[in-house]
């Protein structure tokens, strides 16, 4: 076999529809010829790691082993092209190698490698990779900084997220969307965390540096005023950006936002008036006007958009149908909800358990009780107890004291995946069945239940409220 040359081995690395022989065969030839560019074996590795598993992981790590010294850049490709998971481990191994000096782009990709990781270690790693930052003297560099609030903000850990926000002497428009986004991205404290974005944003505006907000971080501002539901504050968001935006509802995504945001403000009508206007939708859009619909009880016009979408080309997804059939719910069209789940799969949809909820919800609010019993039973993919308890309440709503008892057994049978007892779950299952027994007047059946709660150590979840305020500064 006659060595293929350097200039022929980048070709080769460029060309989109290499194969894993032939992406080995180059390999071979870099080795044979004794290459020792970190720029081809760095597309060597970008060639690797889009080949699918184990492939991806096997030869993109044997690459740095064939550098007669070792580099950086290649390192930093790997550890940016790997799935999370494995370019955290690929940065750990090479850290005790005392050989090789790190930069910022090592940690800017390792930091976004434990970002997007899903597992719970990530967040302890990602802080060790942090401690080494600020050890090493990268801290100052505004992007590896802006990578570790992201990380932060991903990982649920907004304050400190924001407290390497505050200590950064320099900050770019990726680092105020990183936070802002970080706060909107909140599960727990929704509005609290709104209220927060929307304040930065403010801070944004006025801040010396003149940093101007970007596309994106108008859209993280809507979802912010999504979540607060102000129409008052949404509306100022749009005015701004009315005048700071040639035609704000040209830009898809911001249209999409502007559509959801006056939705869940309630402005049903701005809502629809956006949508109209916009002249390119995604399925995005067309979703988030579902939705709209669907909170407001416009369960056939919601419908009709299934068929507006067919004809513009565009494809529904699941959170597309999940909208659909909450309109169906929410408008109690039964028929209409029952035709529009079996027909999900005609669209290339598989109905996922939050699909099956609705239609229980919407048989449940019917008072077809034991159409959603047998419903539940031929499901296809796994039920859970959130679907028994949606129908016992539904049992309680209606007085069927029958089917409720049927059901509290199937659900107080239920063992979670832990196979450990659930007080919390387990509580709101008995005080469902003691509804339902209360709704018909059995007293002495609720003092049953209440007596086997006691029994069982199982204590009820306190209530509690909470009182949202805005607060206006007149400084």
């Amino acid at each position: 076999m006659h060595p293929i040359p350097i200039v022929r081995c980048s070709s080769l690395l460029q060309h989109k529809a290499s194969t894993i022989n032939q992406i080995k065969q180059v390999h071979a030839q870099l080795i044979t010829n004794a290459s020792n560019s970190p720029s081809l074996f760095g597309k060597l590795i970008e060639k690797y790691c889009a080949l699918p598993p184990p492939h991806a992981t096997k030869y993109a790590q044997l690459v740095l082993t064939h550098l007669n010294s070792p580099d950086v850049y290649p390192l930093n490709v790997l550890i940016r092209c790997s799935l999370p998971r494995q370019s955290i481990l690929v940065f750990a191994n090479w850290v005790s190698k005392a050989s090789l000096v790190f930069d910022d782009f090592t940690y800017i990709f390792a930091l976004g490698a434990c970002a997007r990781c899903v597992d719970l270690s990530a967040l302890w790693e990602g802080k060790q990779i942090h401690t080494r930052i600020l050890k090493h003297g990268f801290c100052w560099n505004v992007m590896v900084q802006t990578t570790a609030v992201h990380f932060y903000a991903s990982s649920n850990e907004v304050l400190s997220a924001r407290k390497v926000f505050e200590e950064m002497h320099e900050r770019s428009s990726a680092t105020w969307n990183a936070m802002i986004k970080g706060y909107c991205s909140q599960g727990e404290k929704i509005k609290e965390r709104a209220c927060e974005a929307l304040m930065l944003f403010r801070n944004m505006l006025v801040d010396v540096c003149g940093v101007k907000p970007t596309d994106t971080t108008m859209s993280c501002v809507l979802s912010a005023a999504s979540q607060l539901g102000v129409l008052e504050t949404g509306t100022c968001v749009h005015g701004y950006m009315e005048k700071t935006i040639h035609l704000p509802e040209s830009d898809v995504y911001i249209g999409t936002g502007l559509v959801d945001m006056y939705s869940k403000c309630g402005s049903l009508d701005s809502a629809s008036y956006i949508f109209k206007k916009m002249e390119e939708k995604n399925v995005l859009t067309w979703t988030a006007m579902a939705m709209g619909l669907a909170v407001h009880g416009e369960g056939t016009q919601a419908l009709d958009l299934l068929d507006d979408m067919k004809a513009c080309g565009i494809k529904p997804n699941e959170v597309t149908f999940t909208s659909l059939l909450s309109a169906c719910r929410h408008a109690g069209l039964v028929d209409e909800g029952l035709c529009l789940f079996y027909s999900m799969e005609r669209y290339g949809v598989t109905p996922l358990v939050r699909h099956y909820g609705c239609i229980v919800d919407l048989l449940g609010r019917a008072g077809h009780l034991i159409e959603a019993y047998e419903f539940i039973s031929g499901m296809r993919v796994e039920r859970d107890a959130v679907l028994w308890r949606s129908l016992l309440n539904a049992c309680r709503v209606h007085g069927n004291v029958v089917m409720g008892e049927k059901v509290a057994e199937v659900l107080l049978h239920i063992q979670p995946h832990e196979n450990c007892v659930r007080i919390h779950d387990a509580s709101e299952d008995y005080v469902a069945l003691s509804n339902v027994y209360a709704s018909a007047e059995r007293w002495e059946d609720v003092e049953m239940v209440r007596g086997a709660m006691k029994v069982k150590g199982v204590e009820t979840k306190p209530g509690c409220s909470s009182v949202h305020s805005l607060v206006s500064n007149h400084s």
